[in-house]
């Protein structure tokens, strides 16, 4: 019988605990919300910022990339096509760089009137700056190029001016300019910085 007694127990309490939530919520009181205070943003007043624009940097590259010069076997360092092929590199790439010179001064003769508000012309004369140290750059870099294609005329083109060893072909792809070998250059430029620092 005690049994029967506490499973009795056992599901009255069940029961209750069933029953129990549901008469907590019917129970609940209605509470009235207050209300939300509304926030009142100030707009503070837009300063306009003054910005000089400076044009992105051009890269002084060759604009089509020619195909890689594949030697042919058992064929000679700098032989006629190999000078053809870096001819045709230099020329073309100084051509592009005399359009972009031909660009660059058209331009400034074209901007060349001065506007009235003082800022808008030191940003034009910032500009104009700007655009002639890189057509100052550009002209260094066709004078070497034409010393290059002097080089390729004399039979001297591709070999290092300090030690006469190959410069080698995929140097040259790189840099078609280059007058040293990669082991010089890097001696001439860890020189440099021991007696920069």
């Amino acid at each position: 019988m005690n049994k029967a007694n506490s499973d009795k127990k056992t599901k009255l309490t069940i029961a209750k605990n069933k029953n129990t939530p549901a008469k907590k919520s019917a129970a609940k009181k209605v509470v009235a919300k207050k209300p939300v205070a509304k926030k009142v943003v100030v707009k503070k007043p837009v300063v306009k910022k003054v910005t000089v624009k400076k044009p992105a940097a051009k890269k002084v590259v060759a604009k089509k990339k020619p195909v890689a010069y594949k030697p042919k076997k058992k064929e000679k360092y700098m032989s006629a096509p190999m000078k053809r092929h870096f001819t045709n590199i230099l020329s073309n790439w100084r051509n592009d760089l005399r359009q972009e010179m031909q660009k660059t001064f058209e331009h400034l003769k074209d901007k060349g009137e001065k506007p009235a508000d003082d800022l808008d012309r030191a940003s034009q004369e910032e500009e104009f700056a700007f655009e002639l140290r890189t057509r100052d750059r550009e002209r260094k870099l066709i004078n070497k190029i034409s010393s290059s294609m002097d080089l390729i005329k004399q039979n001297d083109y591709g070999y290092c001016e300090s030690c006469g060893v190959n410069i080698g072909i995929k140097r040259l792809e790189a840099r078609p300019t280059a007058t040293h070998c990669i082991d010089c250059k890097t001696l001439n430029e860890i020189k440099e910085k021991q007696h920069s620092g």
